[in-house]
């Protein structure tokens, strides 16, 4: 009885350390991630998110009036014209279409993800400022996020049609989806975390986030139902489905975009001070700092591609900031012509 008994509580024993082992898997000495190839594209004009296809391994930049499409090496493979005042584009390999939000035109040019040919611009006559952007699965929609109209627009990705709207109350910036019809978006200027339904275009809740300023770059764990939030308080906030914070962890200055590989557990936080700080997830309520890649002054954008896990971010050279006027106290510095570059990190 006795044996029984003790061989009962091993195998108790034993089966709660293998639990605690897959929560809590060690972090790895360091992510291995380093430069493998530096290329000058050059051309004008500013740029802002990248987004990378996991399918064809293409990466899209925004260059303010236009699109440029660069291969896995950087290689120049295409451009995408008549984007006025894109933040860039939501890839959507299920549909064959990418998705370009237009800040200026006030406007989401569809273009075929093969041959870069538009296909349909759709007019947002109720948006204004079209900044950020997140296909939803679940509604089969890309939603546009607003800056001056402070909302989120939905453009059904199989018609093209308008489909709803989202009131947001505040600066809409980056997003993320379940899957399963819920999208959180982080509220810049409030420091808020909204979290909406993607099928009733409703507001479900709103967290205040205490100790984030200015949160804009966001990641996703689908797995563990956590999403990562860059805060320019230099630090990534780790928040659960219901918006409380259960880590934060320090990143670098000027952060503007945030990306998670759920194959090795990393999450990503780029930074205008030349930094990407990588994020191992041990456990859902537990991360280590097991890196921090050192890019290149202004690389504060990034796309990663989740099959291959290469990263790209993009920068330039940078001369004096003109000076201050009454519309621009604070005038940024200057990209130097014809020095816009792709940086790739590999591990």
């Amino acid at each position: 009885m006795r044996k029984t008994i003790w061989a009962a509580l091993f195998l108790i024993c034993t089966a709660a350390i293998a639990i605690a082992t897959v929560a809590a898997a060690p972090s790895p000495q360091g992510s291995g991630y380093h430069l493998l190839k530096k290329v000058v594209l050059g051309g004008e004009g500013g740029w802002d998110y990248l987004s990378a296809d996991p399918v064809s391994h293409r990466v899209f930049i925004s260059r303010g009036t236009h699109i440029v499409v660069v291969d896995a090496d950087a290689a120049v493979v295409g451009d995408i014209p008549n984007v006025q005042g894109t933040h860039g584009a939501q890839l959507v390999p299920e549909l064959g279409r990418g998705f370009s939000s237009n800040g200026r035109a006030n406007s989401v040019t569809i273009f075929d993800l093969k041959t870069l040919a538009t296909i349909n611009e759709v007019k947002l006559p109720a948006a204004d400022g079209p900044d950020g952007f997140l296909y939803d699965p679940a509604s089969k929609s890309v939603f546009v996020f607003n800056a001056r109209s402070k909302d989120a627009t939905a453009v059904n990705a199989k018609t093209g049609d308008v489909a709803g709207t989202v009131p947001l109350g505040g600066k809409p910036e980056a997003a993320a989806a379940d899957g399963a019809g819920h999208i959180w978006v982080n509220i810049e200027d409030k420091a808020e975390l909204v979290e909406f339904d993607s099928k009733e275009f409703k507001v479900l809740n709103t967290w205040p986030l205490a100790t984030c300023e200015e949160p804009t770059g966001m990641a996703i764990d689908t797995a563990h139902k956590r999403l990562f939030i860059g805060c320019h308080s230099k630090v990534m906030l780790v928040a659960d489905y219901a918006g409380k914070v259960v880590a934060s962890v320090p990143i670098g200055q000027g952060v503007d975009a945030a990306s998670f590989d759920s194959a090795t557990q990393f999450a990503f936080a780029s930074c205008g001070d030349g930094t990407i700080t990588v994020v191992h997830e041990d456990s859902p309520d537990k991360y280590t700092v097991v890196d921090t890649i050192s890019t290149q002054r202004g690389a504060r954008t990034m796309a990663l591609d989740t099959s291959s896990h290469r990263i790209f971010t993009v920068t330039a050279d940078f001369g004096p900031p003109p000076a201050p006027t009454p519309d621009n106290p604070n005038p940024r510095p200057v990209p130097v012509a014809g020095t816009f570059t792709v940086l790739i990190y590999g591990r």
